[in-house]
């Protein structure tokens, strides 16, 4: 089998003997030194910059660090960043489980920041807001550190307070669609990211959804401005990137792990997609 050298943390990984951990952001860089290369996790994390600067890249996209920024990531994004020496902040990350059994109506995925890989992980907040926000991540922090009667509890609740400020925040720069289509929209991604390999084509996840392919597209024009092409696409061309710069198997070996046999085919989408060829590509970010 092949795997990909690009590690996948969990919250074990970091000590945390629940589904939750938080902590000023110096400390946890200082506490956990394998976080300083490009990997992944498995749980939902939020990150607030109060000071300093630096440049966050997730999915190869890469985000300037101000006094403000608020990065919010699902499970499965690659993510590495280069911090100023003078850095502060908070952090705080939990599972899914950790929240979706504890929340009746709202579920982890339903915060749009949340609910789309194609949602920008990215907000800035300034002034009255930034000031609420830095003192929740405190009081999160406060909370876990401490052994209180119904911690996580609290923990939870102070955490969807958090989640919707940002969603207050957050919604002004995005179209707020129908929650029907919203649904789709993440059905389709969920497939796309479990059949890639193997389901290349709109036609096939119509099918697994009971609607037709022209219905499918517009769902997805409507809420991304994307045809479902774009997403299968783009899906693919995440998982061709992190093989290309965070393994060691030649391009051949890369197509037919994404479920190409025919590797030239693999090379012309890519360069299709990106606009650079995978040896281009691996020459830039392989390290």
């Amino acid at each position: 089998m092949i795997k990909k050298d690009l590690p996948v943390y969990n919250i074990e990984d970091f000590k945390s003997e629940a589904e939750f951990y938080c902590n000023k952001l110096p400390n946890h860089l200082k506490e956990h030194h394998f976080i300083h290369t490009p990997h992944k996790h498995d749980f939902f994390m939020v990150v607030l910059f109060t000071h300093g600067s630096g440049v966050h890249e997730i999915d190869f996209a890469s985000y300037k660090i101000v006094s403000g920024t608020v990065f919010m990531l699902r499970p499965g994004q690659t993510h590495n960043w280069k911090l100023s020496n003078d850095i502060d902040g908070y952090i705080f990350f939990h599972s899914k489980d950790f929240y979706d059994s504890s929340s009746i109506a709202q579920k982890i995925q339903d915060y749009p920041f949340f609910s789309s890989i194609h949602n920008p992980p990215i907000i800035i907040v300034k002034n009255k807001l930034k000031e609420k926000l830095t003192n929740l991540f405190a009081e999160i922090k406060r909370e876990y550190e401490e052994e209180n009667l119904l911690k996580f509890q609290k923990l939870h609740t102070l955490a969807t307070l958090t989640y919707i400020e940002l969603t207050r925040s957050y919604q002004t720069q995005t179209t707020v669609q129908s929650t029907l289509y919203q649904i789709k929209v993440k059905q389709l991604e969920d497939l796309i990211d479990k059949h890639y390999k193997t389901l290349k084509y709109p036609h096939q996840y119509a099918d697994i959804m009971a609607i037709s392919e022209k219905h499918l597209n517009r769902i997805c024009r409507s809420c991304l401005n994307k045809t479902t092409t774009d997403l299968i696409s783009d899906r693919i061309i995440l998982e061709a990137k992190n093989f290309l710069a965070h393994s060691k198997l030649s391009i051949n070996q890369i197509a037919e792990s994404i479920g190409y046999e025919d590797a030239s085919y693999f090379s012309r989408l890519f360069k299709k997609r990106t606009g650079e060829t995978a040896l281009s590509f691996i020459k830039k970010n392989r390290h």
